[in-house]
């Protein structure tokens, strides 16, 4: 690997690292607070959740990646629905047809729910999510929608400024509940992903701090600082500590410098990071109760359905996400010239 693949591997293997991170805590701790493991599990993990945080952060450097290497919007709109949009309804597809046949207490839902889902905007309508960590998406298409408005209008500077004032109106609505006991408006706080911005803006900085040659970076070294204060002012100084750390391990991969990461095992994990993050939950608690009620203890159960839900977000990925993405980027670069072409000629 040269140039910047070492770089982005070892990024796509840190998404690896946090979906393991969900996973564990999805099957240990979220898991026995839902169902109750028949015995306690050798190993948990209550803070696995935070590998989310680290999903985040590293959108928001893919994100602005991205947009400096597009031409036009829709090219970005190509390039983020060729992303998520093969692999996800291959694993809401799955989910509904596996938690059916395996039985899902207060999880399963109907063909309607399932229809809506397929849009990946059924947060937005009020439906319930065929899985439960749908909900992240929604979170990543709002940030994709804000992203992309804000480059638009006025490039990486405009993009900058958007966050910040995103920033500053977390910490007037913490202010408001900590001092006034004053609730604003929950709507705004979700459109303009108050409680998730702060982790956003952490990624678009690392990744602005870290292109070679680049010297520009003060106002991105303010961008960092103030998501970072935002994160230990609001949600407490361990948050904050946890983002330091976040910050520092991102800012490694951007650099190329964690080489253990381009290891075969962590870029396999990272190449199907975005399948298994779809797959793992509600059909992992499916098995778990499945094997848990034929008397198989709970590590060895969790071990089982991990092997499970490995194979089934490999097999997501080779023969559904990776072919989906290839076909619509090709049709639309076949798209495209002759677009240009009949615009060009008049």
């Amino acid at each position: 690997m040269s140039g910047s693949a070492p770089r982005l591997a070892q990024l796509d293997a840190l998404r690896g690292i946090a979906a393991l991170l969900v996973v564990f805590f999805h099957y240990t701790t979220r898991f026995d607070q839902l169902y109750g493991h028949a015995s306690p599990p050798l190993v948990s993990l209550p803070w696995g959740h935070y590998g989310v945080n680290l999903f985040f952060m590293i959108s928001g450097f893919v994100i602005f990646m991205t947009l400096e290497r597009t031409r036009r919007p829709l090219d970005f709109v190509k390039s983020r629905f060729s992303r998520l949009y093969p692999a996800y309804w291959g694993a809401v597809l799955l989910t509904f047809a596996l938690t059916h046949a395996l039985g899902l207490p207060g999880k399963t839902v109907g063909w309607q729910t399932l229809l809506v889902n397929l849009s990946m905007l059924q947060e937005f309508v009020g439906v319930a999510h065929v899985d439960g960590v749908y909900w992240t998406l929604s979170v990543e298409l709002l940030f994709y929608a804000w992203a992309l408005l804000s480059y638009r209008a006025g490039g990486g500077a405009r993009l900058r400024q958007v966050l910040l004032a995103f920033l500053a109106i977390r910490l007037v609505y913490a202010a408001a509940a900590g001092f006034w006991s004053v609730d604003l408006p929950w709507l705004l706080q979700r459109w303009l992903l108050l409680p998730f911005i702060a982790w956003f803006a952490l990624g678009v900085a690392v990744y602005r701090l870290s292109r070679p040659g680049d010297t520009r970076t003060v106002p991105d070294r303010w961008l960092a600082a103030a998501a970072l204060a935002v994160l230990a002012l609001v949600d407490g100084w361990p948050i904050g500590l946890l983002a330091v750390f976040f910050f520092i391990v991102l800012m490694g991969a951007a650099r190329g410098r964690w080489t253990w990461l381009e290891h075969r095992l962590w870029l396999w994990l990272g190449a199907i990071s975005y399948t298994l993050y779809l797959v793992h939950e509600n059909i992992g608690w499916a098995l778990l109760l499945r094997l848990e009620a034929m008397g198989l203890p709970s590590t060895l159960a969790i071990v089982l359905t991990f092997v499970a839900v490995l194979g089934l977000a490999h097999a997501l990925t080779r023969w559904v996400e990776q072919p989906g993405m290839r076909w619509i980027r090709a049709r639309y670069q076949q798209h495209t010239p002759r677009k240009e072409a009949v615009v060009n000629g008049g």
